[in-house]
């Protein structure tokens, strides 16, 4: 990430923070001052806001935090008392943890650098302090005993999972948009330059130049930028003069208004919108993930228990009014479950030069 995304990401969440922040800034709780009150309940979107602001204020110190949907509360890791201090006088919830920060960005490189095999994922999962891999069954064999020999190197700070069906991107296809030999999902509509434009998959803008809104249709826009691999996002610009809403398809005959963008948190409940399966629900369940498709890795990634299918490629995740991500692929249906990996909108929105209208 850039400088200049880094800062601007930093300054939005800074502003939304201070929203579900006291008076009681990151810190100021010094010796002999009163101990913090107990975390006023957050929402899911107000959490995810917070998390961030730690998290970064924090550095090394934080080991990651999660979303607790029950007492509404944000959970954040951490290796010492001062940095728990700190965390109680934010309004969050620290919870002492064995393995660090650093321990963990540790064994993340090792898995980038002798890991990387198709048919694999893996993300820190802050509720167990460990980095979670996952492998579909596509990963056989010598590939297998490869990927288990480098997770049993990095102790208890790593543990493998198996996963069923194959990790893939969902091409096939919110609203479908269609290229002529495919068809995705319309994620959110934005503007550049004052121009309207939408968001979808990157690997969906890496296979056509046009896209329509319906089959066989006239074309209503044209990609402008596409990155897949690496990321997973593209931006299309509007080449007709349609109606293009800040807002999700519901599939009910409604939509869901969409007033800006957040970042996620670990425990959040989302939901996707997509043009094969409608809508659908779940959890967000790790950050900064990383797959492996057949065509390439993604990084940076939000790893979800939502379910898509092919053709939802690009669709919308959102929770209530703001926009989280665009689906990017995984595992599983919407019949037998699965999970799902999605681009974070922020960091699309920032690499663009987009913004929400």
């Amino acid at each position: 990430m850039t400088t200049r995304r880094t800062r601007a990401r930093h300054a939005a969440l800074a502003a939304t923070a201070a929203a579900v922040l006291t008076a009681t800034a990151l810190g100021a709780q010094g010796a002999g001052a009163d101990p913090a009150p107990d975390p006023t309940p957050l929402t899911d979107t107000q959490a995810g806001a917070l998390a961030h602001r730690i998290t970064h204020d924090l550095g090394d110190r934080a080991a990651g935090a999660y979303f607790d949907a029950a007492t509404g509360k944000l959970v954040v890791n951490v290796v010492d008392a001062k940095a728990a201090a700190e965390v109680r006088a934010a309004g969050a919830e620290p919870r002492t943890v064995t393995r660090s920060a650093a321990r963990l960005a540790a064994a993340t490189k090792t898995l980038d650098a002798q890991a990387r095999i198709p048919g694999t994922a893996w993300a820190v999962d802050p509720r167990t302090n460990r980095v979670v891999v996952k492998a579909d069954s596509t990963v056989r064999g010598e590939r297998l005993a490869r990927l288990d020999k480098v997770v049993t190197s990095l102790g208890d700070a790593a543990t493998l999972r198996r996963v069923p069906g194959a990790f893939r991107p969902t091409l096939a296809g919110g609203d479908a948009i269609w290229a002529p030999r495919a068809r995705c999902s319309l994620g959110f509509n934005v503007t550049k330059n004052g121009q309207p434009h939408f968001l979808t998959a990157g690997h969906c803008g890496n296979i056509s130049s046009t896209w329509s809104d319906r089959q066989g249709g006239a074309a209503i826009g044209r990609t402008v930028t596409s990155v897949f691999p690496g990321h997973d996002y593209a931006l299309v610009r509007y080449t007709a003069n349609i109606a293009h809403p800040s807002a999700v398809d519901l599939y009910d005959g409604g939509q869901q208004t969409i007033t800006g963008a957040a970042e996620a948190a670990v425990g959040q409940s989302v939901q996707r919108s997509g043009s094969t399966t409608g809508v659908y629900g779940g959890q967000v369940t790790a950050l900064d993930a990383t797959v492996n498709y057949q065509e390439g890795s993604v990084t940076g990634m939000i790893d979800t228990t939502v379910c898509a299918e092919p053709g939802d490629s690009g669709g919308a995740l959102f929770a209530d009014s703001s926009a989280v991500g665009l689906t990017s692929g995984g595992s599983g249906d919407c019949s037998s479950g699965g999970e799902t990996f999605f681009q974070p909108v922020t960091d699309a929105l920032s690499a663009l030069g987009a913004q929400l209208p």
